[in-house]
C-alpha cells in the first residue's frame, strides 16, 4: 500500500480511538528508518502522559492484528509531538496564529534559508506572515518546513 494512503487508513483507525477523551490525534507517520516506523503523535491540554500513549498502543495494536494493513515488519510508537513539531493540519496553522514560527525554504528566499515571523493566516496555497513589520504573502510549495519558533 501506498505510504500516504497507509497513513490516511492509520490516522482513520487511532480517529475513534481518541474520540471522547481529551486525547488529540495530531499526525501519523509511516518510515523507514534503518527499520519501518509507524509513529502516532498525540497531545491534549496540558500534555500527555504515558498511560495516554499506552493506551492508544494498545487499542491500536489489536485494530492492526485484525486488519493487517502493513506486511513489512514494523515498530509502532505512540508520543507526543514535542513542542517544536511542524504545522502540517489546519488546527496547527489556526493555534499559532499570531504567534512567531520558524520558516524553512526549500531554496533561499531573498537570501534567507530560514526566516522568523509572524503568522497571520493561511490557506492551502499560501501562507500569510509579518515579517520585519512587513506583510507577506508566500507560496506553501516553497516552504519546506514551519514550526513554531521556541525563544532560548
Amino acid at each position: 500500500m501506498q505510504k500516504q494512503k497507509l497513513e490516511e487508513l492509520i490516522f482513520s483507525l487511532v480517529l475513534p480511538i481518541v474520540e471522547g477523551t481529551e486525547l488529540e490525534l495530531v499526525d501519523v507517520e509511516y518510515i523507514r528508518e534503518k527499520d519501518w516506523y509507524l509513529r502516532v503523535f498525540i497531545d491534549r491540554a496540558g500534555g500527555i502522559e504515558i498511560d495516554d500513549c499506552q493506551f492508544v498502543s494498545e487499542k491500536l495494536t489489536k485494530l492492526l492484528d485484525e486488519k493487517d494493513p502493513i506486511k513489512e515488519r514494523y515498530y509502532l510508537e505512540v508520543s507526543s509531538p514535542g513542542i517544536d513539531r511542524p504545522l502540517k493540519r489546519d488546527r496547527d496553522f489556526q493555534k499559532a496564529y499570531g504567534k512567531k514560527v520558524d520558516i524553512l525554504f526549500f531554496s533561499p528566499w531573498q537570501g534567507n534559508k530560514t526566516i522568523v515571523a509572524i503568522l497571520d493566516g493561511h490557506n492551502d496555497e499560501t501562507i500569510e506572515l509579518t515579517f520585519k513589520n512587513e506583510k507577506l504573502v508566500l507560496e506553501r510549495k516553497t516552504i519546506a518546513n514551519i514550526r513554531p519558533h521556541l525563544e532560548f
